[in-house]
């Protein structure tokens, strides 16, 4: 394990944006808060950050000095309490992860899941993850890129602030190898939408199923309904159910599943 210090981002608590981005005029897609953290969170993040923990700089890192070793690399954005991306780093240690994640304890909650179940094969970057992947991720260094359950952004006037954008797939597809994929998941139907449309405009990428033709898409599109759609793909064995999607699908809830794969 890396004994790169731990050097703690700076918050951004007043509720602002930041409009635009240096190369890649991407809005920032969350509003980055201290968040309250339980004393074993605390915990778990002062003693594994600086052991798992990959500070952001501006230069490029080659992952297989990180991590030892040069089996395959899958970068996860937003990994959230961390329980799926725990669960996945675990059933799968050939694979090498990189989770990446601003919200405080959600970081101090994949500490205390990585240190419990002696993940060797996970790191973290506490840091946005555009300016992660454009400044520290060479191209053609990642296997695979995961997305599951992305803040939705709902309202119409805040789709702008979806990750999901045609600049950053860009950018994450150049730094995938050929073959290597890219999977989104979403309960939110207009996302899903989103999802399809984007990474099918992506011309270096090419859906893992058949998609649908150009005017269902738009049709759908129009009609703000993903049901029936062609191009969402089964749901792979390694995205574990959480309980939240498992209380959802109980519901009737729908979950789209989107996966592509670099030519």
């Amino acid at each position: 394990m890396s004994d790169t210090p731990l050097i703690q981002p700076a918050v951004e608590g007043d509720g602002t944006y930041t409009e635009g981005r240096e190369g890649h005029g991407h809005i920032k897609s969350y509003v980055r808060r201290a968040g309250r953290m339980s004393s074993a969170q605390e915990n778990y993040y002062a003693d594994m950050m600086p052991k798992i923990g990959i500070v952001y700089a501006p230069q490029q890192i080659d992952l297989a000095a990180v991590y030892g070793r040069n089996n395959p690399k899958i970068l996860e954005i937003g990994t959230g309490m961390g329980e799926t991306t725990a669960r996945i780093a675990d059933a799968n240690r050939d694979n090498d992860y990189l989770g990446v994640e601003v919200h405080v304890p959600g970081v101090g909650a994949l500490c205390k899941q990585i240190a419990e179940r002696g993940l060797t094969n996970l790191r973290i970057c506490q840091h946005d993850a555009v300016e992660v992947v454009r400044d520290m991720l060479p191209e053609g260094s990642l296997d695979g890129v995961h997305i599951f359950f992305p803040d939705p952004w709902h309202k119409t006037r805040h789709n702008k602030r979806r990750l999901i954008q045609s600049p950053f797939v860009a950018l994450l597809a150049s730094r995938l190898k050929p073959g290597g994929y890219f999977h989104c998941a979403t309960d939110w139907e207009n996302y899903a939408l989103q999802m399809l449309d984007v990474l099918g405009r992506e011309a270096s990428l090419e859906n893992s199923v058949s998609g649908p033709s150009t005017a269902a898409l738009a049709a759908a599109i129009e009609a703000d309904r993903a049901e029936g759609l062609a191009g969402f793909a089964p749901r792979p064995e390694y995205r574990p159910l959480t309980k939240f999607e498992n209380r959802g699908l109980r519901l009737g809830h729908g979950v789209w599943d989107v996966i592509f794969r670099k030519r």
